[in-house]
C-alpha cells in the first residue's frame, strides 16, 4: 500500500518527533491527597517509538530536547531503558531553578468506575516547546535513512515554532521518501490559551498536507481537523463504522497525499470498563475493521492510542494489509491498557496472540 524504503539502507525503521514528560502516577490514589508517586516516561510520540522497538523489535529514535539536570537525566535513563536512540535528543542547559526553560511534568489518575481518568499537566516554558527549525540538521537525519516518521498535534500544538519543526521535519522526510504518520491527539487543555479548537484545526490542516497515514480516535477529525461524522452522539456512543466512510472519503479528497486513515473506536461505559475496536479505510481497501473488545477492562487507559499506532505502523512497515495492521494496532491498544504507565509492557508473542483471538487463560 505505501512505497517503503529498504530496510537495509536505513539507519533507523521510525523516528518519533515530539515531546517527552516525566509522568508521575499516584497509583490507586488520587493526586490531591497521595503521598507518593510512581515514576514514568511518557509522550504521544515518543509512546510510540517504544512500543515500536520494546514491542516489536525495530530501530527507532526521538528527536526532541530535555534540559541537562537530574529530571532531564532521570527522562534519558527510562527512554535508554526502552531502548529508543537518544542521538537527537537537544540538551538545554540548566539555568537553576527553570526560568527560562524546564522539563515538562505529567500528573495523572487512572479513575475507577464513575471517576474518570485525569490528567494535569505541567509543561510551560518546556525545553521540547521551544525548539525551532535551526536546532537540526533536517536533511541529514533523514538522507542517513529513515523508514518512517511519526509525529502529531501534541508536539505542532505547543507553541508556534514547534509548528514550524513539525512543517521542516515532514518536508524533509518527504523528500527522502520516509513514510509519514500524524496522529491528531486533540487536548483541549493544549490548545484553552492559544485560539482553542480553531486554531488546533489550522494547525493541523496546514500540515495534513504532507502526511501518508492520519490517525486519531473517535472525536480527533472532527475536534482538530474539522470535519464531521453523521449521526455520531455526543458522547460517542453505539459508534457505527459505516457512518465515518463518507468522513475518511472527503479527508482524502481534500488532502489527497493520505494514503490511508486509522481511528479508534472507544466508548467509555466507566473508566474501568470501555468498549474498544478500530477501523482505517483507503481508497483501495476501503474501510476495514478490528476486532471489537468488549466491556474491556481497563487498569489505565492513557497510552492506548499510542500502542494502536504503534502496532498500526509495525503492520504497515511489515507490509501487511490494511486489515490485519488495523487488527494488530487495535489488539496492542487493548493490552497496553491492562498495564500502568503510557508505555507497552507487552511482549510481540502477546500481541499477536490476542489479535488472532486469543483468550486470556492462564499460561504455564
Amino acid at each position: 500500500m505505501l512505497a517503503l524504503r529498504n530496510q537495509s539502507e536505513c539507519l533507523f525503521d521510525e523516528i518519533s518527533l515530539g515531546e517527552i514528560m516525566l509522568r508521575l502516577d499516584p497509583g490507586e490514589n488520587r493526586i490531591r491527597s497521595t503521598r507518593s508517586f510512581s515514576a514514568w516516561e511518557g509522550g504521544g510520540e515518543y509512546n510510540v517509538a517504544r512500543g515500536l522497538h520494546k514491542v516489536f523489535g525495530l530501530r527507532t529514535a526521538v528527536i526532541t530536547s530535555l534540559v541537562r539536570n537530574e529530571v532531564g537525566a532521570l527522562i534519558e535513563d527510562l527512554i535508554m531503558q526502552g531502548g529508543v536512540d537518544t542521538r537527537y535528543i537537544k540538551w538545554r542547559e540548566d539555568d537553576g531553578i527553570g526560568r527560562t526553560t524546564r522539563n515538562g511534568l505529567n500528573f495523572t489518575e487512572r479513575g475507577f468506575g464513575i471517576r474518570g481518568a485525569f490528567g494535569t499537566s505541567d509543561r510551560g516554558n518546556t525545553a521540547a516547546s521551544q525548539l525551532v527549525v535551526e536546532d537540526f540538521e533536517w536533511d541529514l537525519i533523514f538522507a542517513h535513512g529513515v523508514r518512517w516518521l511519526h509525529t502529531g498535534g501534541i508536539f505542532a500544538g505547543l507553541s508556534e515554532s514547534t509548528a514550524e519543526v513539525v512543517e521542516a521535519a515532514l518536508t524533509s522526510a518527504r523528500k527522502y521518501g520516509t513514510r509519514i504518520s500524524y496522529d491528531l491527539n486533540y487536548r483541549p487543555s493544549l490548545w484553552k490559551s492559544i485560539g482553542g479548537q480553531q486554531k488546533a484545526i489550522e494547525v493541523n490542516r496546514r500540515l495534513a498536507k504532507y502526511v501518508d497515514v492520519m490517525i486519531g480516535n473517535e472525536e480527533d477529525f472532527i475536534a482538530a481537523l474539522g470535519f464531521s461524522v453523521d449521526n455520531h452522539s455526543e458522547s460517542y456512543a453505539d459508534l457505527n463504522p459505516a457512518d465515518y466512510i463518507p468522513m475518511f472519503e472527503k479527508v482524502q479528497e481534500e488532502f489527497p497525499n493520505i494514503s490511508l486513515i486509522a481511528t479508534t473506536l472507544r466508548e467509555v461505559i466507566s473508566a474501568s470498563v470501555n468498549n474498544w475496536s478500530a477501523i482505517g479505510w483507503s481508497p483501495d481497501a476501503g474501510l476495514v475493521t478490528s476486532r471489537s473488545w468488549n466491556e474491556l477492562a481497563i487498569f489505565d487507559r492513557v497510552g492506548g492510542g499510542d500502542s494502536f499506532a504503534s502496532g498500526l505502523i509495525y503492520g504497515l512497515l511489515s507490509e501487511m494489509s490494511l486489515a490485519e495492521s488495523v487488527n494488530l494496532g487495535a489488539a496492542h491498544g487493548a493490552l497496553a491498557m491492562t498495564t500502568p504507565g503510557d508505555t507497552s509492557m507487552m511482549s510481540k508473542v502477546e500481541v499477536l496472540k490476542a489479535a488472532s483471538g486469543g483468550s486470556a487463560r492462564v499460561q504455564r
